[in-house]
C-alpha cells in the first residue's frame, strides 16, 4: 500500500498538527501551503492520497482536485472544509472527491477516512489488474457459452447487476461461480470499487469471524495490531462469500445482521462499524436441505436467496465445451510458448463424450496438460488423458469386510453407525489414493467441502 500523503493547508499551526497526527500513525506526509506548490509536488512524485483544504491561496482545493483527477484518477482526494463551504464540498464529491471532513478536524474521523481511502486505492489497483487478466483469459466480462442455459444465466446477470440485490450463485464445484460473481460486480455501479472474495470453507472455524469482521488489538492472544476484516475492505464495493453453506452457526447470525443492518463489530471491539457493501454468495450445497437438517439458518437463507442463479454443470452445456476449449487452447499455447494448436476430430469427440465431473476447472486442467503433451500442430484424443468414468462403488468394499472382532452389541442404530464409520474410512482412503493424496481433488470426487474432508481425515488419523 502507498502510504504517502500530500497535505495541503495554508494555516501553519493546523498543518503541523495534522502532519504530526498522521506521521504518528506511520504515514509519510509531505506538506504544501498552497495549491500551486501542491500540484507541483504531486506531479514530481505522486502520492497515495491527497488531503487538502478547500480554500487555498492561488489554486483552490477544487482546482487541485480536478488536476489530480486528470493526472491520476485512482488517487483519492479528501477535502477539508469549514461550515460555510459544505455545499461546495458536496459538489466536489460529484467531481470525484473521495470524501470531505468538516473543520474543526476530529482526528479519529480523519484517521478512519484516510485508512479507508488508502485501502480502497490498493484494492482498486489490484482489481484493475484482475480485469486485465480476465479480459485476456476469458474475454471478461463476457461469459463463454451459447447453450440456452448459459444464455438464461447471462440474461439474469444483466438484469440484476445494476441493483444492490443480494445474489446466491448455485452450482457444482468447478462451474466458475467466482467468475460469474466478478462479472456481476464489473457490470454493476460498484465496478470501480473493491471486489473482495473469501472462501468460507477454506478458513479454520476459529478464524472465520476475524477474517470477515476484523479484530481489535489485544482481542486475543497474538492480536498485536488491529486488523480490518473483509467486509471493511469491501466498503463501497462487493464481497463474495464462496461456499457460504460451510459457515459456522455463530457466524451465520453475524452475516444475517450485516445483511439486515449493514453493521457489525470487530472481534474484541465495541464500536459499531457501518459498511456500504453488496453481498454475493455461492455454494455447491443444497441449502434448503441444510435448513431442514438445521445446519443452516432459515432466516439467513431467505435473506441470501431473493435472486438465486443456478450455474449449469459443463455436462449439460452441449457444445459449449468446444467453445471453451477453443478459447483456452490459444491461451495455454501462449503461456507455454508453443505454436498454435488445433483439436483433432477425435479430441473434439472425446471432449463431447466425457461427463466432466470437475466441470470447467477439470476442462482447464485437461487442456493445459494436452497442450504440454501435444506433438506437432494437433491435439489428439490421447493427449487429453481423460480418465474413464468411475463405476458406482459397491455398497460395502470387498477390500474391507467387517473384522472378526466387530462389535455387534447394542441397538441396530449403534451397530449401523459402527459399520458406516468403517465404510466411510475406506472410501476416504480409496479417494485419497486415487487422487494421489491431493486433498482438493479428493474433496471434489467425494462431493464434500475441503473443510469437511480435512475434519474427516483428522478424525480417522489420516491427516
Amino acid at each position: 500500500m502507498d502510504e504517502s500523503i500530500l497535505l495541503v493547508e495554508d494555516k501553519p499551526d493546523l498543518r503541523l498538527m495534522l502532519k504530526t497526527a498522521l506521521a504518528r500513525d506511520g504515514y509519510r506526509v509531505t506538506e504544501a501551503g498552497d495549491g500551486d506548490t501542491a500540484l507541483r509536488l504531486f506531479n514530481d512524485g505522486g502520492f497515495g492520497l491527497v488531503l487538502t483544504d478547500l480554500r487555498l491561496p492561488g489554486r483552490d482545493g477544487l482546482e487541485l482536485l480536478k488536476a489530480v483527477r486528470e493526472e491520476s484518477p485512482e488517487t483519492p482526494v479528501i477535502l477539508m472544509t469549514a461550515y460555510g463551504t459544505i455545499e461546495k464540498a458536496v459538489e466536489a464529491m460529484k467531481d470525484g472527491a473521495y470524501d470531505f471532513i468538516q473543520k474543526p478536524i476530529e482526528l479519529a474521523h480523519l484517521r478512519q477516512l484516510v485508512e479507508h481511502a488508502l485501502l480502497e486505492q490498493q484494492l482498486l489497483r489490484e482489481n484493475l489488474l484482475l480485469r486485465e487478466e480476465f479480459a485476456e483469459r476469458f474475454g471478461f466480462p463476457k461469459i463463454i457459452g451459447e447453450h440456452a442455459s448459459m444464455k438464461r444465466v447471462g440474461a439474469a446477470l444483466q438484469r440484476i447487476a445494476p441493483s444492490d440485490t443480494t445474489v446466491l450463485l448455485l452450482g457444482e464445484s468447478g462451474t466458475g461461480k467466482e467468475l460469474f460473481a466478478r462479472a456481476l460486480h464489473q457490470l454493476s455501479p460498484r465496478a470501480r470499487h473493491p471486489f473482495v472474495a473469501i472462501n468460507c470453507a477454506a478458513i479454520p472455524e476459529t478464524l472465520v469471524e476475524t477474517e470477515l469482521f476484523g479484530h481489535e488489538k489485544g482481542a486475543f492472544t497474538g492480536a498485536t495490531d488491529r486488523k480490518l476484516g473483509k467486509f471493511e475492505l469491501a466498503h463501497h464495493g462487493t464481497i463474495f462469500l464462496d461456499e457460504i453453506g460451510d459457515l459456522p452457526a455463530g457466524t451465520q447470525a453475524k452475516i444475517l445482521r450485516v445483511l439486515q443492518e449493514r453493521a457489525f463489530e470487530r472481534v474484541g471491539g465495541v464500536r459499531t462499524i457501518l459498511v456500504d457493501v453488496r453481498i454475493l454468495a455461492a455454494t455447491n450445497r443444497d441449502l434448503e436441505q441444510a435448513v431442514r437438517a438445521r445446519q443452516f439458518r432459515e432466516d439467513l437463507y431467505f435473506r441470501l436467496a431473493p435472486f438465486p442463479i443456478e450455474i449449469p454443470p459443463l455436462r449439460q452445456r452441449g457444445r459449449d465445451v468446444l467453445l471453451l476449449a477453443q478459447a483456452l487452447v490459444p491461451r495455454f499455447c501462449r503461456e507455454f510458448k508453443k505454436p498454435r494448436l488445433s483439436l483433432s476430430s477425435g479430441a473434439e469427440a472425446r471432449l463431447l463424450a466425457y461427463p466432466w465431473p470437475g466441470n470447467v476447472r477439470e476442462l482447464q486442467n485437461a487442456l493445459e496438460r494436452a497442450v504440454i503433451l501435444a506433438e506437432g500442430e494437433v491435439i489428439e484424443a490421447d493427449d487429453l488423458q481423460l480418465r474413464q468414468p468411475e463405476l458406482p462403488p459397491p455398497a460395502l468394499p470387498s477390500s474391507l469386510p467387517l473384522p472378526q472382532d466387530f462389535d455387534w452389541s447394542g441397538s441396530l442404530t449403534e451397530v449401523s453407525e459402527r459399520a458406516a464409520r468403517l465404510v466411510e474410512k475406506a472410501r476416504l482412503l480409496q479417494a485419497m489414493q486415487d487422487c494421489r493424496w491431493n486433498k482438493t481433488r479428493a474433496a471434489e470426487r467425494l462431493k464434500i467441502s475441503y473443510k469437511t474432508l480435512l475434519n474427516k481425515l483428522h478424525l480417522y488419523g489420516m491427516a
